[in-house]
């Protein structure tokens, strides 16, 4: 390791050179209170801006182990330093001058949910804290304007550092709130599973969110209260009591008019399956972690899938017990989301009536009386949807404006109304009973097969060189194949389809061999994660900085949807 008076040497020495000369400044120099590694030089100031990483030992950083003692409370930690970190490097970025991506300054965009990041690691064993970024080196045209980069490396950038990375200049009350909200999070979650709860809602979270593009908080909002029926009330480490509503396990419909936050309770249960940061007005809502949100997606890839718990009797005897196709329906997406998500290991369905398709969902008396169940494939979700609970544990929460059939199979329902929820179980089911039960003549119900071995074609393995590329949070391109994501409602954040990007690429190069299921596959890849972070899906000379974890439900739904992979 060099110092920084021999790194800034060598930028005097380069100074007005041509702006590959920069790339004789990799390797790491000595800062002080941390390392300073430059890791990969861009190769034009017009190009991606250069990778850097900062390294602060243990004992420099200064953090109590009791911060980072669990893996939840490490990853709180990370978010919040990163979060810090991020704001100060705004606040320099651009400070610098000169052309193209000079004196660029990035880090992630943290979003409202509580993520596991490659740009800030704390590693367990003794607090050592990572901090991985990236600089547009300045030029002048295509040469190098070194001063501009000493001004961000020694005059802008150790201020930042100092500011937002040790533990001895950070606000300590603000630490402790993020420990306490942390390990509040995680008590909800555990008390979940203890309760047979599906999700818990406070009272006074706010669910709004300002518009379609914001995830903040809506001002002026309805606060959430909780029907008496359904309160449940918890004693929480740091907080104390708080209550709210639980939602039991089971089936659970939320019914009401439009308008009246049918959707908005519903999406506020989708992203409970992440923490929130404080002030978001969601910290405590709290789902069942491994909740899908389900839906039909018309001409969605399947590969290999058995759909026979909801379709049979295709014409041309298609097997539905092995089902492919280029060009899904609504019904045949759908099945195949839930039996894929089942695979996964999801224990909650969070389903909108909106969003599915028709024909999936229900049957009503007329159509059955002219269309026989004998002449029907689909044996629809109502038919299936008590027997999912009580043979394979699998909740749901459905949102439904108009199929009123689900009255009757429904454990729980919830009327929204003005934005505030009321327990009308008694009530609809009362109602209910002046109407037949609707009945098919659906097969008998099993388990459907989960033994698809994932095989990669050309499209990953064919070429010396892996390109990606993010295309906002609807899809990834990996080479030429390109992977639609636009329907995964619980991706939280770009940087997670980055993630799934280096994931498919990481799997197709070491773990997609005969003989290991898709499960298989998935439990490698995560273990690779905790064993060596993130960053280690990369297999390049610099880790990327732009990766968020995404959960397992997303990694398996991301394989599902490969074209290039088959099963």
């Amino acid at each position: 390791m060099r110092t920084s008076q021999q790194l800034k040497s060598d930028l005097l020495n380069i100074n007005h050179k041509s702006y590959p000369a920069y790339k004789s400044l990799a390797g790491s120099y000595g800062f002080g209170d941390y390392v300073l590694s430059i890791d990969h030089v861009q190769g034009d100031p017009f190009a991606s801006p250069s990778k850097v990483h900062l390294e602060i030992n243990g004992k420099t950083a200064g953090f109590p182990a009791h911060l980072y003692d669990t893996a939840p409370k490490r990853i709180a930690l990370q978010d919040y330093l990163a979060r810090r970190f991020g704001q100060e490097l705004r606040r320099i970025s651009k400070k610098a001058g000169g052309s193209g991506k000079s004196g660029v300054i990035y880090s992630s965009q943290c979003c409202q949910e509580i993520l596991e990041r490659s740009c800030c690691e704390i590693r367990p064993l003794d607090g050592q804290l990572l901090f991985r970024l990236e600089i547009g080196f300045p030029a002048n045209g295509r040469s190098i304007n070194s001063p501009e980069l000493i001004k961000i490396l020694f005059d802008l950038l150790p201020g930042c550092v100092d500011k937002s990375l040790l533990f001895r200049r950070l606000p300590k009350q603000e630490l402790l709130d993020v420990e306490a909200l942390c390990e509040d999070q995680q008590f909800i979650r555990e008390e979940l599973k203890r309760l047979h709860l599906a999700a818990f809602v406070a009272n006074g979270a706010i669910l709004p969110r300002m518009s379609g593009v914001s995830h903040l908080p809506l001002k002026q909002a309805v606060p959430f209260k909780s029907p008496n029926s359904l309160e449940v009330t918890l004693t929480l480490p740091h907080h104390g009591p708080i209550t709210g509503m639980g939602i039991p396990e089971g089936i659970t419909l939320i019914v009401g008019g439009g308008f009246h936050g049918k959707s908005t309770l519903l999406n506020a249960l989708e992203m409970g399956v992440y923490d929130h940061i404080a002030g978001d007005g969601r910290e405590y809502v709290i789902t069942e972690a491994s909740a899908f949100k389900l839906r039909a997606e018309d001409s969605r890839y399947i590969n290999n899938t058995d759909i026979s718990l909801f379709i049979n009797d295709l014409p041309g005897r298609r097997d539905t017990k092995a089902f492919s196709t280029q060009d899904a329906s609504g019904s045949t997406s759908q099945a195949a989301n839930v039996v894929e998500s089942m695979e996964s290991g999801s224990r909650l369905f969070l389903i909108d009536e909106d969003t599915s398709a028709t024909n999936f969902m229900i049957r009503d008396q007329l159509m059955q009386s002219v269309i026989s169940d004998k002449e029907e494939p689909i044996t629809p979700f109502i038919s299936r949807v008590r027997e999912l609970y009580g043979t394979s544990g699998i909740s749901s929460v459905i949102v439904a404006g108009s199929s009123g059939a689900y009255f009757h199979v429904a454990d729980t329902i919830i009327q929204m109304k003005d934005y505030k929820p009321y327990d009308i179980t008694q009530k609809a089911k009362a109602a209910a009973a002046d109407f037949p039960e609707l009945h098919t003549e659906g097969l008998i119900y099993n388990t459907p097969s989960f033994n698809r071995c994932p095989k990669a074609g050309g499209g990953l393995t064919g070429f010396d060189r892996v390109k990606m590329k993010v295309m906002g949070k609807d899809s990834i391109q990996i080479n030429k194949t390109t992977i639609d994501l636009r329907y995964l409602e619980q991706l939280a954040d770009t940087e997670q389809l980055s993630a799934l990007a280096y994931l498919v690429t990481c799997g197709a190069k070491h773990y997609f061999r005969s003989g290991r299921t898709l499960t298989d596959v998935v439990d490698l890849l995560e273990q690779q994660i905790e064993k060596k972070g993130l960053a280690s899906l990369a297999d390049s000379s610099y880790l990327p900085s732009n990766l968020a974890r995404p959960r397992r439900q997303e990694i398996f739904a991301c394989l599902n949807r490969c074209r290039d992979l088959s099963f």
